[in-house]
């Protein structure tokens, strides 16, 4: 089970998916209440947490990228025992006090000056993997905000899932530094860098990160 960052689309997952599929891999692509699944809500991790609960199987592999990864750290915090293994894929979570403004801001101006220019604006989120906060619905907006502001009240040392890490170096979003942290509080994790990766390698690396899903399910099957 994949739950998606924050995105509008899960299009951009297609190549990744479609690989590990042709691996043999079981997947399902979970649609995100507000995100790629169309909701006025205005959503807090709470909502999020339940929505996770309700819709992965007791004992299941899930993976979450970003905000997904946040979703299902809370998730696990609240039932160690609902997932058999937890992938984190350039995870939030990491409550940063002085990166909160920072990432709102950035998505705020991300590409504001092309916007105009249709083919560059398309291709700069392409390569980031980012969406244009200031596109985003009002409800999204504060949506994000409780989302970040969340991150204050999570526990890691809750998560005793077995946790695999993997994390992008070239990731500006959420930088490397959060994934050491992350690695050093979760009481059971492997960390594993990418350096060519982005925030987004299903958009930078697809062939990479399938490569890397599959040699990892291929360990947890040992």
């Amino acid at each position: 089970y994949i739950v998606h960052g924050w995105s509008y689309t899960v299009e951009p997952w297609r190549t990744t998916l479609a690989l590990l599929k042709k691996a043999g891999l079981s997947v399902k692509m979970l649609n995100v209440p507000g995100l790629t699944e169309p909701s006025k809500k205005v959503f807090t991790i709470i909502d999020y947490m339940k929505w996770a609960n309700a819709e992965i199987p007791d004992g299941a592999i899930a993976l979450g990228h970003s905000n997904g990864g946040r979703i299902l750290l809370n998730l696990c915090a609240k039932k160690p025992n609902k997932l058999k293994y937890l992938i984190l894929l350039d995870s939030a979570g990491i409550y940063e006090p002085s990166a909160k403004k920072k990432i709102v801001a950035s998505l705020a101006k991300i590409g504001k000056p092309f916007k105009k220019i249709p083919l560059i604006d398309k291709a700069f989120h392409r390569v980031t993997g980012t969406t244009d906060y200031s596109h985003a619905p009002e409800n999204m907006k504060k949506t994000l905000s409780n989302m970040l502001e969340s991150d204050k009240d999570l526990k890691l040392t809750d998560v005793t899932t077995k946790t695999y890490i993997l994390w992008g170096k070239k990731d500006t979003v959420t930088p490397p530094r959060q994934a050491t942290k992350m690695y050093e509080t979760l009481p059971n994790a492997e960390l594993k860098f990418y350096a060519k990766w982005t925030h987004a390698p299903y958009i930078s690396n697809p062939e990479e990160l399938a490569k890397a899903l599959i040699t990892l399910v291929e360990r947890m099957k040992r």
